[in-house]
């Protein structure tokens, strides 16, 4: 007996060490959280956007690799996903012993693109149905009646994908300041890049390198009987998401000028307070439940309505990339190299009856007439 009480007792000894031991760990353990939740405090919290397109860029092996003295490869490029900023003259005059912070030019919101589902490609061309016509039939049929026939017609269109690029030389001992470089990407070429995107998705004329854009193929505004004393913006953009309701294509989103959604927020009440909401709150732009994409692209005083959800699709055969090489010209003996920012896309409105245009001006006459 006694032996099996000196076993129990060197057992419950044991337990208890690995106890403390598990303890001790478990303390280390959560003194380590702690630090990295401080850590993470002092550098923006865990809800910081994630690495900058710049910073992916300049961080990249491959970038690495082209910019060894010895070895190194005459291209570098990488592919990039998101939205961002306008052009430079060169990059030469950057390569100084010391760089302070780049100022870039004012930036605004683009957001046409992400009202539009987007689809990926590996072709030239997109062949979609579009609807040419269509005759609802149905009806309430008696027992051993014929049923109706209804009808609806398509047309096999062709959406061609295009180009939008393009470039900036820079001294190849740029390619070792990441800061730098890193704010010529994200603030400069990818949205000079953008810019023009927004405003093909727009406006495209759909000939030559254009797309063929959606305010290009929209249905008119057209009011009709209704009538409002005094209309506002605000009411046309009403009447205008009604015109997609009755063509059976409720809208899902709204294109227009900063200005004009300025003229909106600044409307306000007899009592003078803003009707669209406290100045202070930070809010998303919208308006009848409906998001509202600001573009300097969409022409001061008009306005897009649209169903963009099931109405108009964007291929994307490139997403955005950015590339570095030094076979330009005579770059290499220049110590030269060129930055290229490209992406390759197309678009498709299958519904021009989905989208709504019309001009604040007219509509408003034509409101109150």
């Amino acid at each position: 007996m006694t032996d099996i009480a000196e076993l129990l007792k060197q057992h419950t000894d044991g337990v208890a060490l690995k106890m403390e031991e598990y303890q001790k760990l478990a303390g280390e353990l959560s003194q380590r959280m702690i630090e990295i939740e401080q850590k993470s405090v002092r550098r923006g919290g865990a809800d910081q956007p994630r690495e900058s397109i710049g910073a992916r860029f300049v961080n990249d092996p491959g970038l690495k690799d082209f910019d060894a003295f010895t070895s190194r490869p005459s291209r570098f490029s990488m592919q990039v996903k998101t939205t961002i900023t306008s052009a430079l003259d060169s990059g030469g005059d950057l390569a100084e012993a010391y760089r302070d912070s780049y100022l870039s030019t004012p930036k605004t919101a683009l957001a046409v693109r992400d009202l539009l589902p987007v689809v990926q490609v590996s072709s030239g061309s997109v062949e979609y149905p579009k609807l040419g016509s269509y005759t609802n039939a149905s009806d309430t049929v008696a027992e051993g009646d014929e049923k109706p026939e209804s009808a609806m017609a398509f047309d096999l269109v062709t959406a061609p994908i295009r180009t939008i690029a393009h470039w900036i030389p820079a001294s190849r001992q740029i390619l070792s300041d990441a800061p730098q470089l890193q704010d010529i990407i994200n603030t400069e070429l990818l949205y000079g890049l953008k810019y023009v995107e927004d405003d093909q998705l727009l406006n495209g004329g759909g000939t030559g390198q254009d797309l063929n854009g959606i305010v290009t193929q929209a249905t008119a505004f057209a009011a009709g009987s209704n009538t409002v004393t005094a209309p506002t913006k605000i009411d046309v953009i009403l009447y205008a998401i009604l015109q997609n309701a009755l063509a059976d294509l409720p809208a899902t989103g709204i294109v227009l000028h900063p200005s004009d959604w300025v003229s909106m927020l600044a409307i306000k009440d007899t009592a003078g307070a803003y009707i669209l909401g406290d100045p202070t709150a930070k809010q998303a732009p919208s308006l009848f439940g409906l998001p509202i994409a600001q573009s300097k692209a969409m022409t001061a005083g008009n306005f897009l309505v649209g169903d963009f959800a099931t109405s108009a699709t964007l291929y994307d055969r490139w997403e955005a990339r950015v590339e570095v090489s030094t076979e330009h010209s005579d770059f290499f003996t220049r110590n030269l190299v060129a930055l290229l920012c490209e992406e390759r896309l197309g678009l498709a409105v299958k519904r021009p009856t989905g989208f709504t245009k019309g001009t604040f001006s007219t509509a408003i006459t034509d409101l109150t007439s």
